[in-house]
């Protein structure tokens, strides 16, 4: 029932998309919507074009450009041409978002309208940002976004962050290879087994050695097997959390991923944790040369500009890779992050051995407006114009944006095909995967969101960054992380990590 129902809401969106696809006044003004033309709605650029705020000033905090920042900056430059308002972003380096808004919050002050963030700080800042009025929650715009995305933009059920973006983690692949029947030919004589997208992240490092550091796109340069956010302070808990839920979500073990939910004993360190990073630092023998250093950035420049086989992260790199500039446009291809054939089962201090896969959906960005804005209405107009139907269909076809699907219209594969020239089969894998993680898994993991979680981060990031150096094995890095756990809790408080850790869990039980 519950498919159908979206399936419903996808014709929907779908027909409402294709009635509007094309070029019109707002599209000669704005080419960023050249694709689409003006998309009618509560915020498309015609009903923009009718407020007036002139005279006033709307202040925004956001992420450096290119990725959100410059995004962004366009949108409030478009936002200001239409009604008149004075627009002033100010550029933010990642490590320092949560900082630039959180002294000031405490501090009683607002200099921002609008602040950008990751959306797992929303337990953080909550207290002081506005939730989004009713008008918005209501409007037909909102009714396209997915539940996951409702539910992570919210908390208790009342909507706190705008919903700007969508994100999750996936496996992208070079289709031109795992489908070549010489390939596959090749691999059967010399490894006895088949060439195909990998079911286990042991698959997936036997292939990624196979096919790491020799010339097999005959382009004269060096190819590898994998590119990954391996750069602490930079991403790479993230990229670790996506290498453990394989091992770690039990659909039988209720009750906790990151923490057990009664006890709060940190699991960080249980032996599917560790499973996970033993494997991970096999990885750093099949990344290019200077991988065990790359950030976000670098990944996406790296599998997007046809360097490695392999990637896992968000959605940027394989935009990027299909963008019309790229070597490898529709030469790629996407499916669920690998599984395992074991996962643990800490109920019974022991495997389960069978076949197990968990989407991760991860944290993303995030938008809201601060309480103590005197703005309130040019503030949720903004961001309503930012996610607009016409601007959420350019931004997500440009790589380097950061803006990833999250409506229930962005998993229809005609738009990609007839607006982006994607290969049809390519749109509908991409598609569907995406669909499949949101809608349809039963055993997701959402991103860690309690008081602290910039420090708990932090600490995997570190532990698992001297595994990765050679520095500590698994067991001993992993054990560092969960004692620095056990500190951070009794700093932040125990209970008060608790109460804001059931609320992800029951998200993650389906309890809600």
């Amino acid at each position: 029932m519950k498919f159908s129902v979206l399936s419903t809401s996808i014709v929907v969106g779908a027909s409402m998309i294709a009635t509007a696809a094309h070029a019109d006044k707002w599209s000669d003004q704005f080419p960023h919507i050249k694709n689409t033309g003006d998309i009618p709605g509560e915020c498309s650029y015609e009903s923009m074009s009718k407020k007036d705020y002139s005279g006033r000033k709307l202040t925004i905090n956001t992420h450096a450009v290119p990725v959100m920042g410059e995004p962004t900056a366009l949108h409030a430059e478009q936002f200001a041409k239409l009604t008149g308002a004075e627009v002033d972003v100010i550029h933010t380096p990642a490590g320092d978002l949560y900082s630039k808004a959180m002294i000031p919050f405490q501090a009683g002050q607002a200099p921002y309208d609008i602040v950008f963030g990751f959306s797992n700080f929303i337990r953080d800042w909550m207290m002081y940002l506005e939730p989004v009025p009713d008008y918005y929650v209501n409007m037909r715009q909102m009714q396209d976004v997915t539940k996951s995305h409702i539910d992570v933009a919210s908390w208790d059920g009342q909507m706190i962050q705008f919903p700007i973006d969508g994100d999750r983690h996936y496996l992208k692949y070079r289709k031109d290879v795992i489908d070549n029947p010489e390939y596959q030919a090749k691999y059967k004589a010399e490894t006895g087994r088949e060439l195909r997208v990998p079911r286990t992240w042991k698959e997936y490092g036997e292939i990624a050695a196979f096919f790491n550091g020799w010339d097999w796109d005959g382009d004269g340069e060096l190819e590898y097997g994998s590119a990954e956010v391996m750069k602490k302070d930079d991403l790479m808990y993230a990229a670790f959390f996506s290498r453990s839920v394989a091992y770690s979500k039990n659909p039988r073990t209720p009750g906790g991923f990151f923490f057990d939910l009664e006890t709060m004993t940190p699991l960080i360190n249980g032996p599917g944790f560790v499973e996970a990073l033993t494997d991970w630092v096999e990885a750093t023998k099949y990344v290019p040369p200077g991988g065990i250093n790359f950030g976000l950035g670098d990944e996406i420049n790296s599998f997007g500009g046809g360097q490695t086989l392999f990637s896992f992260s968000w959605d940027d790199a394989f935009v990027a890779a299909m963008e019309d500039d790229s070597p490898i446009k529709n030469k790629v291809g996407v499916a669920p992050l690998p599984g395992s054939d074991r996962v643990w089962n800490r109920t019974k201090g022991d495997w389960d051995n069978q076949f197990n896969q968990a989407p991760y959906i991860v944290w993303g960005w995030a938008a809201a407006v601060a309480k103590k804005s005197k703005n309130h209405d040019m503030a949720f107009d903004y961001l309503c114009f930012f996610s607009n139907d016409a601007n959420h269909q350019a931004d997500i076809a440009i790589g380097r944006f950061g803006v990833n699907p999250f409506k229930k219209s962005d998993f229809v594969p005609d738009i990609y095909v007839e607006r982006q020239g994607w290969d049809e089969e390519i749109a509908k894998e991409y598609t569907q995967t995406l669909l499949d993680m949101e809608e349809k898994s039963t055993n997701r993991v959402f991103p860690l969101r309690v008081p602290g979680v910039f420090q708990f981060t932090s600490a995997v990031a570190t532990g698992t960054s001297k595994a990765l150096a050679g520095q500590l094995s698994p067991q001993e890095a992993l054990d560092e992380v969960a004692a620095d756990w056990e500190k951070i809790l009794k700093r932040v408080g125990k209970d008060n990590v608790r109460e804001a850790y059931a609320v992800g869990v029951a998200l993650e039980d389906n309890l809600n």
